[in-house]
């Protein structure tokens, strides 16, 4: 039996199916471009190709749009994403202690001791370090984002590069091209200074301890792991599936509750060719004015979201669960 992972972000959608054994057998990583829906829809139109409904025993969702996407295919776990990064790291390695994850919009940083979250902090606030500021950097100097870190081993001697803040950083990079200096130099002179940054705002006053595992899209720049390594002075691991990590654990916890409930919601593919449409209004129940998205699937109201005191997103269409295959 396979288990489903879905986490949407800011960024990608990465959809993952896992096997009993909870061994990756099957990863997408998606851009969401400002539509979770049709991201979810696309991955889902996708495995519909080579997998049956009655294949998947259990679906999980989460990240930032995990609310909207458990509305859509019947999640039976909608967990945030410091719980399902925490889970999956624990099912590699029961000896982690610290998760350094980088995705395309923000950054965090989880501390696990004894198998459990003991703390964690995000950074939501500025963009410096995360995957969506080195797309930019890499497109501005030309450089396939894929070679990125590559060209950061390269360098002889890194250039101190101005890193609190995404603006500052990109004009001391452009001010630095401007004087001559050696690429190779001024890409890890900026890994170098988004290390900083994340230290000195997201890991201010944490007790970073190894392991350290590096999860999310910006883990892929080998320049980031050098600099990493040489701020904190040990290791740190890059797992292998570094991008799925938020979909795998959502699909750990997945399985987990349909162990307990005998039954999963997932509503099947076929919603891969449904018609969703989300229509706005503004509530006048009170002095909040809410915005409302509510969400429609072929003429139907399945749920509402963005509302601050549960009077619309309590209102989510209810689907029977179906018999776990476990």
């Amino acid at each position: 039996m396979l288990y489903l992972g879905i986490d949407v972000g800011s960024v990608s959608t990465d959809l993952v199916l896992l096997d009993n054994d909870l061994q990756v057998v099957e990863k997408l990583y998606l851009r969401t471009r400002g539509n979770p829906i049709r991201a979810v829809q696309e991955g889902l139109r996708t495995l519909k190709e080579r997998y049956r409904d009655e294949d998947v025993a259990a679906c999980g969702t989460t990240g930032s749009g995990r609310q909207i996407a458990s509305v859509l295919v019947g999640a039976d776990a909608v967990k945030n994403e410091i719980t399902a990064h925490a889970v999956a790291a624990l099912e590699l390695d029961r000896d982690v202690r610290t998760i350094i994850e980088i995705g395309g919009q923000d950054s965090k940083i989880i501390l696990l001791r004894n198998g459990v979250v003991s703390d964690f902090a995000m950074n939501t606030v500025c963009a410096a370090g995360t995957g969506s500021f080195l797309d930019r950097q890499a497109e501005r100097m030309g450089i396939p984002i894929e070679e990125f870190g590559d060209y950061a081993l390269k360098a002889g001697m890194p250039v101190r590069i101005a890193g609190r803040c995404a603006v500052f950083a990109e004009s001391d990079m452009i001010h630095k091209q401007q004087m001559g200096y050696n690429p190779a130099d001024i890409i890890m002179g900026l890994c170098e200074a988004l290390v900083r940054n994340y230290l000195n705002n997201v890991g201010k006053g944490k007790d970073i301890r190894p392991k350290v595992f590096f999860q999310g899209g910006v883990a892929a720049n080998k320049g980031m792991k050098l600099a990493f390594e040489r701020a904190l002075g040990f290791e740190v691991i890059v797992p292998e599936h570094h991008k799925m990590m938020g979909a795998i654990g959502a699909a750990i916890l997945a399985k987990d509750a349909v162990s307990r409930t005998g039954s999963t919601r997932f509503r099947g593919f076929a919603l891969a060719e449904h018609r969703f449409e989300s229509r706005g209004f503004e509530c006048e129940g009170c002095a909040n004015r809410c915005e409302v998205a509510r969400i429609h699937e072929n003429g139907r109201e399945i749920g509402c979201f963005g509302d601050r005191c549960g009077k619309w997103s309590s209102r989510i269409a209810s689907y029977p669960a179906k018999a776990g295959n476990m």
